[in-house]
């Protein structure tokens, strides 16, 4: 088994030195298209001087990704090892929303560390960027700066995509994950690492599933939670701080109907949290609160679901690498946790340990977060489909055509 790679890994020393020169962020021209996308380049040319409308956005370490209403894929930030999908090759960055190449079209998308997948309307998945550990799960370890089919022709309703391992749920409801296996966090009752889909151990049936870091957990189709994986934070939520090869249920009686993990490279304790919401509306998070992302006003770790503070009702929660956000029924946005980079978007970089009202006066309907010290940013949907990020920002992530940290909203502009 191969080691599992340092937090700053290969393909990203370029686009750091790209960064300390600071070269033409903007200047990111589009690729030569390939004759079976001219109807999809038809549509992006239609599109190039407006911003786009999203049905869905996931946001990923250092890249954020979208699917539109015509179910075509963008991503912008980090590249090095194409998880943008826009088939370049050696760009460091594009900080606007470039075209996922391949002519597919897309249901969802799912930003991870440094690899990307997508549901397409036939209900497959594709993988593109880093193949590090089998991640894209095409049963190979090349790096794909396009999409690339997933092994098995098995059809897919739900993608995740992690730090170097994926998960989906199949159209009956069985959870599969493919790539690195360390701590179990594939759930398939081993260690050994898979380059095509392999069943999560068990005969539970899934209807959302989150691959983490080193761990990943889902919301069964009953409403019950279940984690496997790496646990010496109490990330997996079963009261204890031993790692699961299989799922294990978290702890307590109550049900849930959305989980959320960190796809980010947990090098360090702070990152390693997982929140939910239970059937009434509250968000519960549990694991390491070392910078509050657990949102219960304190930095105690918990191995168990604690209540975070406010008594707000939300209908979603998303994790970053210190920070946690959640949307709330009347479609406000709150975070709490790590805000070195202005990733809790309220215009300080004060940390805090429990919900803080993100500034402005958009109404969100989602926002999914990411990374951890360094690459901490968040990116949400209006209720009027603008994507809209704000946080660290070195990479383009933000996508408003610069590299300058935001520590309030900014609106994502059109393509490049």
């Amino acid at each position: 088994m191969r080691q599992i790679p340092r937090f700053e890994p290969r393909h990203y020393r370029a686009a750091f030195l790209a960064l300390a020169t600071v070269v033409a962020a903007a200047g990111c021209g589009d690729p030569p298209v390939a004759p079976e996308e001219a109807q999809v380049s038809s549509a992006l040319a239609l599109q190039a001087t407006a911003a786009l409308s999203f049905r869905q956005i996931s946001a990923g370490m250092y890249h954020s990704c979208g699917v539109t209403y015509d179910n075509l894929a963008y991503c912008w930030g980090a590249d090095g090892v194409g998880q943008l999908g826009d088939g370049a090759v050696n760009t460091s960055f594009r900080s606007r929303p470039v075209a996922v190449k391949g002519g597919l079209h897309f249901q969802m998308v799912s930003a991870g560390f440094d690899h990307s997948c997508g549901v397409t309307t036939q209900d497959q998945v594709y993988c593109w960027g880093s193949n590090s550990r089998g991640q894209l799960g095409d049963g190979s370890f090349s790096d794909h700066t396009t999409p690339v089919p997933v092994a098995g022709q098995l059809r897919f309703s739900f993608v995740s995509a992690g730090y170097i391992h994926t998960c989906a749920i199949h159209l009956q409801g069985g959870a599969f994950c493919w790539g690195n296996n360390g701590n179990g966090r594939l759930g398939d009752g081993t260690t050994t690492e898979r380059l095509t889909p392999t069943p999560v151990f068990g005969v539970l049936q899934f209807r959302r599933i989150a691959a983490g870091g080193f761990h990943t957990c889902g919301i069964t189709t009953d409403s019950r939670a279940y984690c496997w994986g790496r646990n010496e934070q109490g990330q997996l939520g079963d009261g204890t701080l031993s790692s699961r090869h299989k799922p294990v249920r978290v702890a307590g009686t109550r049900s849930f109907r959305w989980v959320t993990t960190n796809s980010a490279n947990i090098s360090f304790k702070w990152q390693s949290a997982t929140c939910g919401i239970s059937g009434g509306g509250r968000a519960y998070c549990w694991g390491s609160n070392l910078h509050g992302q657990l949102g219960d006003g304190s930095h105690t770790q918990h191995t168990m679901p604690v209540a975070v503070k406010g008594g707000l009702s939300f209908t979603q929660v998303n994790t970053g690498g210190g920070h946690t956000c959640g949307v709330t029924t009347t479609n406000l946005t709150y975070c709490w946790g790590y805000n070195g980079r202005g990733q809790l978007g309220d215009g300080t970089l004060t940390e805090r340990t429990t919900p803080r009202a993100v500034t402005g006066e958009h109404l969100f309907r989602a926002v999914p977060t990411a990374g951890g010290y360094a690459g901490g940013h968040t990116c949400g949907l209006t209720t009027g489909d603008a994507a809209f990020c704000w946080g660290y920002n070195g990479f383009g992530q933000v996508g408003d055509g610069s590299t300058t940290d935001r520590r309030v909203p900014t609106a994502v502009l059109g393509p490049s």
